[in-house]
């Protein structure tokens, strides 16, 4: 089995957790739209997972995952069960810590792109926010660089790639508030293939493996790779109570093939043995990857 590891910033990380993780669990070799998958009718929904759930009131391992939950956890940093009790939000029992700062992330470049193809559908009588076709797109994003760059350099770019490059650094995207990390578990192609056609008691016999491989490689991580920091400049690694983390197992690629694999969402919080929630040691984390994938 194999391990990948990828950071889910928060706000737009949460996006990419809804679009590509969530959407997708269904045992039919179809796809299934979001709203369909929230409301119970595709298979194997979201579960909840870790020993850290011990700390978080109102959530046990196993419990189902909501959108509600993911965004208050993943994208705002909140207790999950927070938009249950709105009179007990602040109050410590629904407390994880500070919440992840919001706003003033986005770069002016893309406000001012944003707000150019805003102006361009309202002069066409569309809503603000309808999709501009591609080609328009691609022009308008030229001249507001054009426009950019004589004011930054008081003259006309000297060629094309100079431009290309302005645009590159203008496009880049800010730096942005680590809400969790998405851990993928994959067998190799040939356990996906004999799980898809063997008969319904041997492919659940791989699955359970499978599903075993995966709590093996999860329990590594909470014992030999989870730590947080505390003290000025993190100088301190401390002991966590334990991962939580949300589990969506997958039964095929985007192509539609046999791809059995199980991504496994943790979120960016974690409370140290005195109580305090605090962010996860992202170093140690990444320097595990290759160990987890041998667990």
């Amino acid at each position: 089995m194999t391990v990948s590891l990828h950071k889910l910033s928060a706000g737009h990380g949460y996006d990419y957790l809804i679009r590509q993780v969530a959407a997708h669990d269904a045992s039919h070799r179809g796809r299934i739209d979001l709203a369909s998958y929230y409301e119970g009718r595709g298979e194997t929904p979201g579960r909840w997972i870790g020993r850290g759930l011990a700390g978080i009131g109102g959530l046990e391992i196993g419990d189902e995952v909501t959108a509600d939950q993911m965004r208050l956890l993943f994208a705002e940093g909140r207790h999950p069960m927070a938009g249950t009790s709105p009179g007990r939000a602040g109050g410590p029992a629904l407390s994880l810590g500070l919440p992840y700062r919001r706003g003033g992330r986005e770069q002016p470049f893309l406000a001012a792109l944003r707000d150019r193809f805003a102006a361009h559908n309202t002069a066409l009588g569309l809503p603000a926010q309808a999709a501009v076709p591609a080609d328009t797109r691609a022009r308008m994003r030229t001249e507001l660089a054009a426009e950019w760059f004589q004011q930054e350099h008081g003259r006309t770019p000297r060629d094309q790639l100079e431009l290309v490059g302005a645009l590159a650094r203008w496009s880049r995207p800010a730096a942005s508030v680590v809400g969790g990390y998405d851990l993928t578990f994959s067998p190799v192609k040939s356990v996906s293939a004999l799980w898809a056609m063997a008969d319904s008691p041997i492919a659940a016999k791989i699955e359970q493996a499978h599903h075993s491989a995966v709590a093996a490689a999860l329990r590594f991580v909470e014992d030999h790779a989870l730590f947080t920091r505390e003290g000025t400049g993190g100088v301190r690694q401390v002991n966590v109570t334990g991962l939580v983390a949300c589990s969506f197992t997958h039964r095929d690629s985007r192509a539609g093939d046999p791809d059995l694999h199980t991504h496994v969402a943790v979120a960016n919080k974690v409370q140290t043995l005195d109580g305090r929630w605090l962010s996860i040691d992202g170093r140690v984390l990444h320097a595990a990857a290759v160990a987890v994938s041998e667990t």
